[in-house]
């Protein structure tokens, strides 16, 4: 038996990376997930290791700064699984510069990913779930705790120098929990935030000054960290070294559980004990 057995997951941006690892730890502990990634094989990637271990995934691919995403992706769920239970916003990447050379595009694209695109898919999965509750308290059965969480950064709570956008975005993020935990307590559903410190990536483990690129819908953009600063970054953290998607992955899951089902509001640093 699964901690999250009956359970029906949502994971943004969960081709890869930390999302990747949300995916395959929710459906290890027997939550059914709608996969998302930008482009379809790493999708189908994740789809497949979930499958091959005994688990249910379906794929929604797609950007999630499309206007429409938020209701397909809640849709996934529901046509699928029958319904949602567990919404993780992860997509995201960064463009960065310092404010003097950052353009109107940079910072809008940003705010677009990390911030709207939560919040249009929130604002899709309302219905939904005012829905399943009033049916359930019509029929007089007890209202599940549903479960969302949002990704944020230690760029969102303490900034960081040449990323105005997307510390922005992640702070924004702060906003958005606390709010929606106080509109959908009347629902049961629990709303916090992990923000992630010094985690491996592809946008962290690539040297700055490299070939290492991303393409986000048409634009190239260059990845990397100077492997000097990576180091001294490490060892500013107590723990001595960057996390892993799979602790971090961890991280969220502790949101996702019944332990946690008085829990929200919140948001958890996830950095190994480095604060900024």
């Amino acid at each position: 038996m699964g901690t999250l057995d009956g359970k029906v997951a949502i994971v943004s941006g969960s081709g890869r990376g930390i999302g990747r690892e949300i995916a395959l730890k929710l459906a290890s502990e027997g939550a059914k997930v709608v996969v998302n990634d930008l482009d379809a094989d790493p999708a189908k990637e994740t789809v497949a290791a979930i499958e091959a271990a005994g688990g249910q995934a379906v794929s929604c691919v797609g950007s999630v700064t499309d206007v429409d995403f938020g209701e397909r992706f809640v849709q996934a769920a529901v046509d699928n699984f029958g319904g949602l239970d567990i919404i993780i916003n992860n997509a995201g990447y960064t463009w960065d510069s310092v404010i003097q050379k950052m353009t109107d595009e940079q910072w809008d694209a940003i705010l677009d990913v990390h911030l709207k695109a939560p919040f249009r898919i929130l604002r899709a999965a309302q219905p939904v779930i005012a829905a399943a509750v009033k049916k359930a308290k019509a029929a007089g059965e007890p209202v599940p705790c549903r479960k969302v969480v949002n990704i944020s950064s230690m760029a969102g709570t303490g900034g960081n120098a040449g990323q105005a956008n997307y510390s922005s975005a992640k702070a924004g993020i702060t906003g958005l929990t606390k709010t929606l935990a106080k509109e959908w307590g009347r629902y049961n559903v629990t709303v916090n935030t992990v923000a992630f410190g010094l985690i491996k990536t592809r946008l962290t483990e690539a040297p700055a000054g490299g070939d290492s690129t991303i393409d986000i819908e048409g634009k190239t953009l260059k990845v990397g960290v100077n492997p000097d600063l990576l180091a001294a970054m490490e060892q500013m953290v107590p723990l001595g070294r960057a996390g892993t998607p799979t602790e971090a992955a961890g991280a969220v899951y502790l949101f996702c559980i019944p332990e946690s089902n008085y829990v929200s509001a919140q948001t958890l640093l996830c950095g190994g004990g480095f604060n900024i």
